[in-house]
């Protein structure tokens, strides 16, 4: 499979190296955890002239016989090198029995810079405080953004990319195959994978049936305000019998495990989170093509999709807003930097243009406004609001 440098993850990785945290690396099935793993021991070679790596990738049969913490601590130990320094690296480590005990002793004793990647069931970010008693640094891993994919293809006709790339989406397993009934193949299997095994084993749900219909419900309804109690209310009207505190609990399992994640409202004017209805973005907006196909396509929603994992790839905190009963798509606030962004399919009528411009012109601060849509033209500037062809902001903006 070829490879491409994500330059933005190693570079979070190598600002780690001497910090006493253990890293975790994040992020949903196939998103190339593992690769990002990989590079990283290239350049530590490549760097660190004194470097003693211990590298255990439990997919491998090798290291079939050290899957318990007494083992692994054994194996550690015996690789230490007294006069070298000695980076710990482990693929999988769910795979280990008690792996937190030894990762926590690892810790420590000090010895050691620890560097770990795992299924998301038994590595979320809720659970890290509880698994290892010491400092953890996530470094949370998206499916390729639209500029890895160009890279990837080294596609020149930016415009001729992103068509393709809203079909197919950032998951690369899938560029390995040929036809696009192939591609969403695969990227089904991933997503069953990821549903089936991780969330069904690490919570023991027996209602799978369930968890399939609300599944499907999201994928329907990405973009869309909802709420525990409604969805609960329409999969029973199905007859999926089941309740808001149900629902709610299996969303959490969903989000939690990277499929999902969840955008909450924002008050504008009143500078507040609403506790009402929630939006749900995929983490890859292909996997609505390999479930449902693309018969009934919205782009609208896909723009919505892709633009909102955009912005929580570049570290931005993302909320859909609120202001005088209008809705804004996005909110995206990092440190002291603020964007409202709306999101369209077409804005070439003037009555969709004035559509998608009034709940930004209602807003009175001095933070930038941006509509993104397919405009397949240069960034131009409509009362004070920038409009950007979605392409060439996912590569410039």
């Amino acid at each position: 499979m070829k490879l491409i440098e994500r330059t933005d993850y190693l570079d979070k990785l190598k600002n780690t190296i001497h910090t006493p945290d253990i890293k975790v690396i994040t992020g949903i099935r196939r998103s190339g955890k593992s690769k990002l793993l990989e590079m990283f021991i290239g350049y530590l070679n490549k760097t660190i002239p004194d470097a003693n790596i211990i590298h255990i990738n439990y997919n491998l049969f090798q290291f079939s016989s050290i899957k318990h913490a007494e083992a692994l601590n054994e194996y550690v130990e015996k690789q230490f090198a007294q006069t070298k320094e000695n980076f710990l690296l482990i693929d999988e480590v769910q795979l280990c029995k008690d792996f937190e005990q030894a990762i926590n002793s690892f810790h420590a004793s000090e010895k050691y810079h620890i560097y770990i990647t795992g299924s998301n069931a038994f590595l979320l970010s809720n659970d890290l405080a509880t698994l290892f008693t010491g400092r953890t640094y996530s470094v949370e891993v998206f499916p390729f953004s639209f500029k890895e994919f160009l890279s990837y293809f080294a596609d020149s006709d930016i415009q001729q990319a992103f068509d393709r790339f809203e079909m197919e989406g950032g998951m690369s397993g899938s560029y390995l195959y040929g036809s696009i009934e192939d591609k969403y193949n695969y990227l089904n299997e991933v997503f069953e994978t990821l549903i089936v095994r991780d969330i069904q084993q690490k919570y023991r749900i027996r209602n799978d049936s369930l968890l399939d219909s609300l599944n499907d419900f999201l994928v329907d309804n990405i973009s869309s305000e909802v709420s525990a109690r409604s969805i609960a209310n329409t999969l029973t009207s199905k007859g999926s019998k089941t309740d808001d505190k149900t629902v709610s609990s299996y969303i959490k399992y969903l989000c939690a495990s990277y499929a999902y994640y969840k955008i909450r409202r924002y008050d504008i004017k009143g500078k507040r989170y609403l506790a009402s209805q929630d939006k749900y973005y995929l983490a890859d907006h292909s996997f609505k093509y390999s479930k449902h196909g693309t018969k009934n396509y919205d782009y609208g929603k896909v723009y919505e999709n892709i633009v909102c994992i955009e912005l929580l790839r570049r570290g931005y905190e993302v909320y859909t807003g609120v202001l005088y009963q209008k809705e804004i798509d996005f909110v995206a606030i990092k440190r002291n930097e603020k964007l409202y962004i709306q999101v369209s399919d077409n804005i070439s009528s003037k009555e969709t243009m004035e559509r998608e411009s009034s709940p930004l012109l209602s807003i009175k601060d001095a933070y930038p406004k941006l509509i993104i849509a397919r405009t397949r033209h240069p960034k131009f500037q409509y009362e004070g609001i920038a409009i950007w062809d979605i392409a060439l902001w996912l590569v410039n903006g």
